[in-house]
């Protein structure tokens, strides 16, 4: 056994699912509330809006991470005022691969949440507000619940492609260890540097993360 296998402490594991667990929380947020606005409210430039969000399921990761750069890098204006009052930037932070993680997700949330959304039976709806229930009590007691199966099963999907992000996340956040390095990122690193023992163990746990997450994803568009 190599002495870099040895010297694994893993925490590009424990980096990894906190970066996706925080993203795929983002996402699902995020995913939900533009889901249900693109289902149950017609304005102008609906389509455009939502072709924009479902763009990183077509674009490269690195043009997500450069756009991220650009709207929040340090000569940003974003970046810049945040610098100049808190002294904060995401670049080179475990929160700019939160940033990544969570605009390559979104879609997967968004587009289960949309097909969610549009199998709800709207007489049910109806009935609700029948009783006097406010727009948000019937979101909350009748949408949500029968929607949730299908929203959960994208969301689920989404931390798997959180914690496979790599390109968006190298770019804005590098692959610093113990403070940016993923597993993504570890495998590419102990490849370039020879440690194949660890890139192997690295690919396994990556692995086994990923095929119970897709069988946790089948179960739950079995409940739909």
């Amino acid at each position: 056994m190599s002495d870099s296998l040895l010297n694994f402490d893993g925490s590009p594991l424990i980096l990894s699912l906190q970066v996706a667990s925080v993203a795929t929380l983002l996402a699902l947020v995020a995913g939900v509330a533009l889901g249900w606005l693109f289902v149950r409210r017609s304005f102008p430039g609906s389509m455009a809006l939502e072709a924009v969000c479902m763009l990183p399921l077509v674009l490269p990761p690195t043009v997500i991470g450069y756009g991220i750069l650009v709207l929040a890098g340090r000569r940003s204006p974003v970046g810049a005022w945040l610098r100049e009052h808190f002294d904060y930037t995401i670049i080179f932070n475990w929160h700019g691969a939160v940033v990544a993680s969570a605009v390559v997700a979104l879609p997967l949330v968004l587009k289960s949440a949309s097909a969610a959304f549009t199998g709800v039976d709207r007489t049910l709806e109806s009935a609700a507000r029948t009783l006097r229930q406010s727009p948000w009590s019937v979101f909350v007691r009748v949408t949500l619940p029968l929607a949730w199966p299908g929203i959960l099963a994208g969301t689920v999907l989404a931390f798997a492609r959180a914690m496979g992000e790599f390109g968006a996340s190298l770019m804005v956040a590098g692959s610093i260890p113990h403070q940016t390095q993923t597993l993504s990122m570890a495998i590419y690193d102990a490849v370039q540097a020879g440690q194949d023992d660890t890139a192997l163990l690295l690919v396994l746990v990556t692995s086994v993360i990923s095929i119970a997450i897709l069988v946790a994803s089948s179960r739950f568009l079995s409940l739909r």
